[in-house]
C-alpha cells in the first residue's frame, strides 16, 4: 500500500509540476529566444542569451519529461537549475510572495523537483515502466540460468548438467 502511495503521488507531482513548466516555456518558446534574452538582460541574469536557450528548453523538455516520467532525475535537476537561477538572479530580492515578484513559486517548483530528482519518479511513468521491464527479464535469465544448473533426476539417480562454453 505505502509503495502504491508514493507512485500515486509522483505521478500526481510529476503531471501538475510538469504541467506548470511546459506552460512557462511554451509561453517563452512562443515571445521567442531575443525577447527572453532582452528580459533576462533587464533582470540583471549574467549570461542572458545562454540563460535564455538553457531556461526555455529545460521549461519545455523538462517539463514534458516530467509528464511522461521519462529521464525524470536528469530533467528535474535541469529544473531545479533553472529555478535556482531565477532564485538568486530575480525572485530573492523581492521577498517571498509571487505578487510582488518574490521566490515561493520558483522555490515550491524548485523543491518538488528536487524531490523527483532525489526519488525518480516512481513506476507509473516510462522509467519505472522500463525499470519493471528490465527487471522481469533479469529474473527470467536467472530462472533461466539456475534451471539449467539444477540436477536432473534420470532412474532415479541425480546427474548434473555439463555447461559447455562457447
Amino acid at each position: 500500500m505505502k509503495r502504491v502511495l508514493f507512485d500515486l503521488a509522483a505521478l500526481v507531482t510529476r503531471v501538475a509540476i510538469g504541467l506548470v513548466f511546459v506552460s512557462h516555456g511554451w509561453q517563452k518558446w512562443q515571445t521567442g529566444i531575443d525577447s527572453v534574452t532582452q528580459m533576462f538582460t533587464k533582470m540583471g541574469v549574467p549570461q542572458p542569451g545562454l540563460a535564455a536557450g538553457f531556461t526555455m528548453t529545460a521549461e519545455l523538455v523538462g517539463g514534458a519529461l516530467l509528464i511522461i516520467g521519462l529521464f525524470v532525475p536528469v530533467a528535474a535537476l535541469a529544473l531545479v537549475a533553472a529555478m535556482a537561477g531565477a532564485f538568486l538572479f530575480v525572485h530573492a530580492p523581492k521577498g517571498v510572495f509571487v505578487g510582488d515578484g518574490g521566490w515561493e513559486l520558483v522555490g515550491a517548483l524548485g523543491a518538488a523537483c528536487l524531490v523527483l530528482a532525489a526519488v525518480g519518479g516512481g513506476r507509473f511513468g516510462i522509467d519505472g515502466i522500463r525499470k519493471a521491464v528490465l527487471a522481469r527479464r533479469a529474473q527470467r535469465r536467472a530462472e533461466a540460468n539456475a534451471a539449467a544448473r539444477a540436477p536432473i533426476d534420470v532412474d532415479g539417480v541425480s546427474h548434473h548438467r555439463e555447461l559447455s562454453s562457447p
